[in-house]
């Protein structure tokens, strides 16, 4: 094997192939970032219309919520929820167009491993998400005046949130052969993960029982932990909403990495 791929050029360091893996990086942000307008204007218009709708729909009159404007406190959510979109739509429908078209062997017949391929992918969903979150927080930075209170947090969460994202969007895009069949996992899955995940209000608002529900959706600690790098507020300990997104994000990459393994619903 090792003879092999050094006839066709291939560097491999330490039994990883890191100009194949830098290769597939690439393809995938190069693919969003030629379709800019898409993946990085539409976002932050879809934000700026929430946030109008919610400031023009309620005006001064809402009350503050955890101690903040509530405009301020929507902020974070729909920044993270925009991020994780996007970070989704990333990897699943590169995965689901390559497999529709065709192509998907161009990807699988070069020398990487799962767990390159999945690096690869997730990399390009994670780079979309970050573009993401950051095209959203200048304005929301210049225009609310919201900045961030805790840097590391707030980068924490969201590199968490959009590998979290990647991750199920590539499972998402292995499983699917239809468009229809990701239209359904995306209108009955996502959606509902990200709209019912706080980001809209605060867990303190709901009763006890509907309060549990929504603490054991993986999103709603993803939108509270960005609230707390933004605001320096939250509902949950952000060591734990941490804790809770990144072995999460494990266990949704690790079923990617074995679906890449096995060639499930790849190969024929």
């Amino acid at each position: 094997m090792t003879t092999e791929l050094r006839a066709m050029g291939v560097r491999r360091f330490g039994r990883v192939n890191w100009l194949g893996t830098w290769t597939l990086i690439r393809r995938e942000v190069q693919r969003f970032l030629a379709v800019w307008t898409q993946t990085l204007a539409a976002p932050l218009v879809t934000a700026g219309l929430f946030l109008a709708v919610f400031a023009l729909a309620l005006g001064g009159g809402r009350p503050e919520v955890l101690g903040v404007p509530f405009l301020h406190f929507l902020a974070p959510g729909i920044l993270m929820m925009t991020v994780i979109q996007n970070a989704f739509a990333n990897t699943s429908s590169s995965m689901l167009i390559s497999k529709v078209q065709g192509n998907i062997v161009d990807t699988l017949m070069p020398p990487l491993s799962p767990g390159e391929l999945l690096t690869g992918y997730l990399a390009g969903g994670v780079a979309r998400g970050l573009l993401v979150a950051l095209v959203i927080a200048l304005p929301v930075a210049l225009g609310l005046g919201v900045g961030v209170a805790h840097p590391l947090w707030a980068l924490a969460f969201v590199l968490t949130g959009a590998a979290l994202m990647a991750a199920l969007g590539l499972v998402a895009g292995i499983h699917a052969n239809k468009f229809d069949q990701m239209a359904a996992i995306t209108n009955f899955v996502v959606t509902p993960l990200a709209f019912l995940s706080g980001t809209f209000y605060s867990v303190q608002d709901l009763p006890g029982p509907l309060e549990w529900v929504l603490r054991l959706n993986p999103v709603f600690y993803l939108i509270d932990g960005m609230r707390f790098g933004m605001l320096g507020v939250s509902d949950a300990p952000p060591w734990l909403g941490l804790g809770v997104s990144v072995a999460v994000t494990l266990a949704v990459s690790g079923l990617a990495w074995h679906w890449l393994r096995s060639g499930h619903r790849l190969k024929p």
